[in-house]
């Protein structure tokens, strides 16, 4: 608990004096009239009650003014400590808004970020999806080179076997050329000399 402060302690002492001197003056007043009720004096009695009266109207008066003291210092405690209060959410209002701003700087960067990876994986798959596009491609074009290469070595093949074939049938129709030839030659050999 913090220590009291000094004003506190100068109203406690304050409030101490005028309290005792309340009771003092009341004390008084009691004892003046058991004193001037045991004599015996009638006018003793009445002066003593005045005096009682007094006393008790003082007393009254100063333990009114300590409870009015009383409550101005505490009103004024109060009104310190709610400007202090005051003083202090400002300091927590600013330190939030810097917290706030700091967190929103935060979380923007870490939206921009997010953003711009988006980005980037946007278009890394649209790559990706080019890639694969023309990968396929490309396998469809190398199952129709290979379509065309076997049919090609086909073809070739043959070409070829008929290429074979029309060497044997050339040869063949030389070779029947030839006996034509010569039997012609000889045949005209033949007339020319019949």
């Amino acid at each position: 608990m913090a220590s009291p402060s000094v004003t506190q302690a100068t109203r406690r002492r304050q409030r101490s004096t005028r309290l005792t001197i309340s009771v003092s003056l009341l004390a008084l007043a009691a004892l003046a009239v058991t004193g001037t009720a045991l004599s015996g004096s009638w006018s003793a009695v009445v002066v003593a009650a005045a005096l009682a009266v007094l006393c008790g109207t003082a007393s009254t008066r100063i333990s009114y003014t300590e409870l009015c003291d009383t409550r101005r210092d505490a009103a004024a405690d109060r009104a310190t400590q709610a400007q202090d209060y005051l003083i202090l959410a400002q300091a927590r209002s600013t330190e939030h808004e810097v917290f706030v701003r700091s967190i929103e700087g935060r979380i923007a960067e870490r939206e921009q970020s997010l953003h711009e990876l988006e980005e980037a994986l946007g278009s890394a798959q649209k790559r990706a999806a080019t890639a694969t596009r023309k990968k396929n491609s490309e396998t469809r074009r190398a199952a129709s080179l290979t379509l065309q290469v076997e049919s090609s070595e086909s073809r070739a093949a043959e070409s070829l076997l008929r290429s074979h074939e029309l060497e044997q049938e050339l040869d063949t129709l030389r070779s029947e050329l030839d006996s034509v030839t010569s039997a012609w030659r000889a045949a005209d050999s033949l007339r020319k000399h019949a």
